[in-house]
């Protein structure tokens, strides 16, 4: 123990009976770190308003990647006031920002994404689709919650560490531009993180869990083709051109021929980013955005290597040019076995949250509006601890190729490659829904939502305590990291010094939305929830899926 910290320890009262599961557990210890993280939890608990204000605030602004521009003046205004010191702009991002409290060892990153998905608007807790600005931005898949949780767990442990005189610093930063996995990679190559000695990241789940190991999910590059040709009159002319069209549309053919013969482990997806200017105008110039997402480097490499090799052989057949531009990537994640260990301890204290009938109805309406497989509402069975995948049972298909069930893809992976990192999530989205979809808003600014990021706060909070006051769980961090993780594969970024983050994506979309959405910028002086704003009755079902579920309720007794 600290010998700055005991003394003040001695004084403290242990809190009576504190609850923070949902079985109303009651937690006591005379360890004097418990005994700490007991006020932690208290102390989450008083600003579960705060909590709440912010994930809705943040969902009502429902910004792309890039254009998070309302969610950058109201977070960075909010921690400078709460003592952060924030620096704006990080690596040449206008919405990317670090904020910092505290001094001296260990520095501790908490992050945590804020931009949302395109088409997604969603009034929350309405279990059909009813958008808030058709064909607008919005929040489906839950990013306005992460920095409430963050936030609030930071400044329950600022305040214990303000009165206790603990040494350390707290680093609030944002996952700009996630959807693109366009800003993490740019934090790593700029020495963001070279001093920190443990990261924290969270993100929406609908359970409350933490994995170490290899988390099993791909990694992946985005590169935008720009193919080069001649204009000409498509009807008086067409000789004369050289259709920058036609050379997209033979890479993307090609390409889609060439899947039949990848490793199945492989996901790869485009959209063609400019397809001309007119259909009696021969198009001079026209692009195609790829995802090439696979399970390793080297394998990523590869697959990049033969979307460029397709670029060419398209580029031949048309006469056309072509250049390419690498707009992000990530590496698959890797994430830290003594962190993820003191961690899920606390989740296992926390629990998860009392799910009302209200909730729960929301849920399965949902589930039953969108054909999940499962009706089965929110998760109240708490889950273990995820393990590597290397020791889940793999799915093998013919010739020994693994078949990859976690496909998806999150930037934070190149933090985890340079640094001890976890990802705690959190119970706030229902489960079993399309994902990158409107309906996995329909819970982000409702009690579902509110609940998770409380119960996933007081987990942050306790683990922060740990990480704070116990040397030895960064130390054996640090050795995982150093003799398991890199000891045989290192980092090796899919960047190069010469890429810059593609900050003008989505411009033109925002420039569409923003004044129709602003109208519904939640306003918590005049309003308790966003839920009230918007006068929605919570949950809003139509008669027709009452009917259904009372209906499926009758045939399971």
């Amino acid at each position: 123990m600290k010998k700055l910290y005991w003394p003040l320890l001695c004084v403290m009262v242990l809190l009576p009976g504190v609850s923070v599961g949902q079985k109303k557990k009651v937690i006591s210890s005379k360890d004097p770190v418990e005994k700490l993280k007991l006020e932690a939890v208290a102390a989450v608990e008083a600003r579960k308003v705060q909590a709440q204000q912010i994930n809705d605030q943040l969902f009502s602004f429902s910004e792309l990647g890039f254009q998070e521009e309302e969610t950058f003046t109201y977070l960075t205004s909010l921690l400078e006031k709460e003592g952060f010191t924030v620096q704006k702009g990080v690596s040449g991002m206008p919405t990317a920002w670090i904020a910092t409290w505290g001094s001296g060892k260990p520095v501790i990153a908490i992050g945590s994404d804020v931009d949302c998905i395109p088409k997604a608007s969603q009034k929350p807790g309405v279990a059909y689709k009813d958008p808030i600005v058709e064909g607008a931005p919005g929040h489906g898949e839950g990013h306005n919650s992460g920095q409430a949780l963050n936030i609030v767990a930071a400044l329950a442990v600022k305040q214990l560490m303000e009165r206790d005189k603990i040494p350390g610093t707290l680093m609030i930063w944002p996952g700009v531009a996630e959807e693109l996995v366009g800003a993490k990679a740019f934090y790593v190559r700029d020495g963001y993180f070279k001093n920190v000695d443990a990261c924290i990241f969270t993100h929406v789940g609908n359970n409350l869990n933490v994995s170490w190991g290899d988390a099993g999910n791909n990694g992946l590059v985005s590169v935008k083709f720009t193919f080069e040709g001649s204009a000409a009159h498509a009807a008086g002319a067409p000789w004369r051109g050289k259709s920058a069209l036609d050379a997209v549309e033979l890479m993307n053919i090609g390409w889609n021929f060439r899947r039949e013969h990848l490793e199945l482990s492989q996901r790869s997806h485009y959209v063609i980013a400019d397809g001309g200017d007119q259909p009696n105008v021969v198009p001079s110039k026209a692009a195609v955005w790829y995802y090439f997402r696979e399970r390793s480097y080297p394998k990523i490499k590869k697959l990049f290597e033969t979307g460029v090799k397709m670029a060419e052989g398209a580029a031949l057949m048309t006469d056309t040019k072509f250049t390419y531009e690498i707009l992000g990537s990530a590496w698959p994640g890797h994430f830290n076995r003594p962190i993820a260990e003191a961690m899920y301890k606390n989740i296992r204290q926390v629990g998860l949250p009392s799910w009302s009938e209200e909730d729960q109805l929301l849920a399965k309406a949902s589930q039953m509006e969108l054909q999940a497989l499962n009706i089965k509402g929110l998760a109240t069975k708490l889950d273990t601890i995820g393990l590597p995948a290397e020791l889940a049972p793999p799915t093998r298909m013919m010739g020994g190729a693994t078949l990859n069930s976690n496909a998806g893809s999150d930037d934070i992976a190149d933090i985890s490659w340079s640094l001890p990192t976890v990802v705690l999530r959190y119970p706030s989205n229902i489960p079993d829904l399309p994902g990158h979809h409107w309906s996995n808003a329909i819970s982000m600014a409702t009690p579902i939502a509110h609940k998770g990021i409380v119960a996933g706060a007081k987990v942050e909070a306790m683990t922060l305590i740990d990480l704070l006051l116990k040397p030895e769980i960064i130390q054996n961090a640090w050795a995982y990291y150093k003799d398991e993780q890199t000891k045989e594969q290192k980092y090796t970024p899919l960047i190069s010094p010469k890429e810059f983050p593609a900050t003008y994506l989505n411009q033109k979309i925002m420039a569409e939305f923003k004044p129709k959405l602003k109208p519904f910028y939640y306003d918590p002086s005049k309003y308790k929830t966003y839920l009230e704003q918007l006068g929605i009755q919570y949950p809003t079902l139509r008669d027709d899926q009452r009917a259904a579920l009372k209906q499926q309720e009758s045939k399971g007794k």
